[in-house]
């Protein structure tokens, strides 16, 4: 599987991240998904202090360990549970930044995060101080490079102003295009790279469309729009391939983009992701095509 360069870090990731999120805590079903994803050529692997309360960390530390310098392991930290562990709240403050790390570091086993990623963001946050922390756990080697997971492009600004961010993860797909106004061009300037997640909108861009439509429709698509644009997607691009190759092609077709983060619950359903990442890049005309059918839609806050 094909690497691109991190940011302008030294970390060079697959094409395809597997997004630990999905893996669940069945530690045998787990690791059969981790390792197709090894066996697929994927080096990147995402996951959070969050997800099923640490266990998930536990779960691709353990599954990872025996490959530990060859693999690009990210996480992040910024949300922290309560006692009672049924809601949790955010802290960007350098204390717990500082504090979240051990425990990160603890379930992963091991003494270094290669990516780490401040799981959101606000305006409002003390960035400098949560920017400081990461830079001072940068400085002691506990990290080797951090970033953000974050949508909102006036945080985004910040950061790409004051920090040394290598990449920033975010929401990024063909009905949700709205990374394409301001995130990416500022990025790519910039020389930080994206991770993007929700490629395919909820299973809206794979074969499977019909199932997935709801009355709520999707971002700013309602779900007539939906029901006359997933057809012609899928006619005029994926004809005589799965419409998620398409999705993903299209990520990765954007010059600032790294690397797509795809959950996987099962080891096929991994090596289908690698395939579709595997797959024939879009040609130009397809990506004008998929640009005349889509809206370039906006984000309407937090600008």
């Amino acid at each position: 599987m094909k690497k691109r360069q991190l940011g302008n870090s030294d970390l060079h990731v697959s094409e395809l991240a597997l997004g630990c999120m999905s893996l669940g805590t069945d530690e045998k079903q787990a690791f059969n998904v981790i390792e197709a994803a090894l066996e697929e050529g994927v080096n990147y692997f995402d996951t959070a202090d969050l997800y099923d309360f640490g266990e998930n960390e536990k779960i691709v530390g353990q599954a990872l360990k025996h490959v530990r310098e060859q693999v690009v392991i990210a996480t992040k930290a910024g949300n922290r549970w309560n006692e009672a562990k049924n809601s949790w709240s955010w802290d960007p403050s350098k204390k717990y930044i500082k504090e979240a790390v051990k425990g990160c570091l603890k379930r992963l086993q091991t003494d270094y995060i290669d990516f780490f990623q401040l799981h959101g963001g606000t305006i409002s946050d003390p960035i400098e101080e949560t920017i400081e922390s990461f830079e001072e756990l940068k400085a002691e080697g506990v990290i080797r490079y951090y970033g953000i997971s974050s949508i909102r492009p006036n945080v985004i600004r910040e950061y790409v102003e004051k920090s040394t961010i290598a990449a920033v993860m975010m929401q990024y797909s063909m009905l949700d295009r709205r990374p394409e106004e301001l995130a990416l061009p500022l990025l790519h300037q910039a020389g930080i790279s994206v991770v993007t997640r929700g490629s395919i909108a909820k299973g809206l861009l794979s074969d499977q469309y019909s199932s997935k439509l709801s009355k709520k429709g999707f971002l700013d698509y309602s779900e007539k729009e939906l029901q006359s644009l997933l057809p012609q997607l899928k006619a005029k691009l994926a004809s005589s391939r799965p419409l998620e190759e398409v999705a993903l092609q299209y990520n990765l077709a954007n010059p600032a983009v790294a690397s797509v983060v795809t959950g996987a619950s099962s080891a096929a359903q991994m090596r289908a992701n690698a395939k579709a990442v595997n797959s024939r890049p879009l040609s130009s005309e397809e990506i004008q095509v998929i640009q005349q059918l889509t809206k370039a839609n906006q984000y309407s806050e937090h600008r």
